[in-house]
C-alpha cells in the first residue's frame, strides 16, 4: 500500500466502526475513527501517512479513495478480531455526545509502529489514544517540526501523569474547552493555557463547538467563530477533521509562525464545517478543492471589518 516516500505529515490514532444516532437520523457501522477523520481533511492539502490499527473485519477496500490523494495506508496493521467501534447519541444540543456503547476490539492490542519512510515527518499528530502510545509514537519519529497531541475525558481521569509526560514532549495541544479546565484544574481559558504551556507545548487551541476556536501562545491570544451553517447533521469527527484542516494546511505551507497558524486555524474550522453537514466521512469523501476555497473567502468575510478612526 505504501510507496516508500518520505511524507511530510503523521497521524497516529484509530480507524473505527461508528453507530451514529442525532435528532436528523441514523446510521450504522459507517466509517470513523480519528485517524480516519483526521486524514481524511488533511489530505486535501499534503501528503499523509497513517498509523493504526483494523480488525479482520474492516473493508480497506472502503477508505482506498484516499489514495488518490496520496494517503499512505501502509502504517495500517490488521489485527486479530474485531475492529474498534463507537455508538454514541447526539440530542439538539450537538455539543454533547451521549455513548452508547464502546468495544476496543484490537485497539485493546494495539502498539503503533511508525514504519521507517514515516519517521522523518516534519508535522506529526498524535489523535486521542493512551498517552502511554502517544508516548511511544513520539519517541518513533526523529526531527519533527511540529508535534501536535488531542486526548480525552477518560484519559485525563485514569492516565493524568502520562499524559503531562506526553504533553512534556510536544509543540502543540488541540483539545476542547472542558479537557482544558479539566487538565490544568482552572475554570479561566486563558489562565488555564497558560498553565499547560508551563510544562512544554508553546500553542494551546480549545475547540468551542458551536462557538469556534480559541488558539493562545504565550504573548497572543486569536479567536475564530465557527461557520454559520443551516444544515448540521453529525458533528462526531469534527474535532479530528478540524485538526486534519489545521495540521494538512500548516505542513503544506511547511512554515509555523503567528500568521500561519491563525491561517491554519480558520482552514481547520472551514474543513469542520464541511464535516457536520452529513454523517461519518460522506460530506469530505466528494468534497471538491474549489467549495474548500469558496468557503474560506466566505469565513473570512463573516469577520472582517475595518478599523475605528479613534479621536
Amino acid at each position: 500500500m505504501g510507496n516508500g516516500n518520505v511524507i511530510k505529515l503523521l497521524v497516529v490514532g484509530t480507524v473505527a466502526y461508528d453507530t451514529i444516532e442525532t435528532p436528523f437520523g441514523k446510521v450504522e457501522n459507517v466509517l470513523g475513527g480519528s485517524a480516519l477523520h483526521f486524514t481524511n481533511a488533511a489530505s486535501f492539502f499534503t501528503d499523509v501517512g497513517i498509523v493504526a490499527t483494523v480488525g479482520r473485519d474492516f473493508k480497506l477496500s472502503a477508505i482506498d479513495f484516499l489514495k488518490d490523494r496520496n494517503v499512505d495506508l501502509s502504517g495500517i496493521t490488521v489485527g486479530e478480531g474485531k475492529t474498534f467501534s463507537w455508538s454514541g447519541r447526539y440530542g439538539y444540543d450537538l455539543n454533547q455526545a451521549i455513548t452508547l456503547k464502546t468495544e476496543l476490539n484490537v485497539i485493546e492490542e494495539f502498539k503503533p509502529i511508525v514504519p521507517g519512510h514515516f519517521r522523518n515527518a516534519a508535522f506529526v499528530f498524535l489523535a486521542n489514544i493512551d498517552p502511554q502510545l502517544q508516548i511511544h509514537a513520539i519517541n518513533q519519529v526523529t526531527t519533527p517540526t511540529l508535534i501536535v497531541l488531542d486526548t480525552m475525558n477518560f484519559w485525563i481521569e485514569h492516565k493524568y501523569d502520562l499524559l503531562m509526560e506526553a504533553i512534556e514532549k510536544i509543540h502543540m495541544l488541540i483539545i476542547n474547552e472542558a479537557e482544558l479546565r479539566e487538565i490544568s484544574k482552572e475554570h479561566n481559558l486563558v489562565r488555564g493555557a497558560h498553565k499547560i504551556m508551563a510544562h512544554g507545548p508553546s500553542w494551546i487551541i480549545a475547540k468551542r463547538g458551536e462557538y469556534g476556536v480559541l488558539m493562545m501562545s504565550e504573548k497572543e491570544v486569536f479567536l475564530a467563530p465557527a461557520f454559520p451553517l443551516e444544515d448540521v447533521f453529525d458533528p462526531t469527527g469534527a474535532g479530528d477533521t478540524f485538526a486534519g484542516g489545521f495540521m494538512g494546511y500548516l505542513a503544506n505551507v511547511g512554515e509555523v509562525s503567528s500568521e500561519t497558524i491563525k491561517q491554519a486555524v480558520v482552514m481547520g474550522s472551514v474543513m469542520a464545517s464541511f464535516n457536520v453537514e452529513d454523517f461519518s466521512i460522506n460530506r469530505l469523501k466528494h468534497l471538491k478543492y474549489e467549495e474548500i476555497k469558496e468557503r474560506y473567502t466566505a469565513f473570512k468575510r463573516c469577520y472582517e471589518f475595518k478599523d475605528i478612526e479613534f479621536g
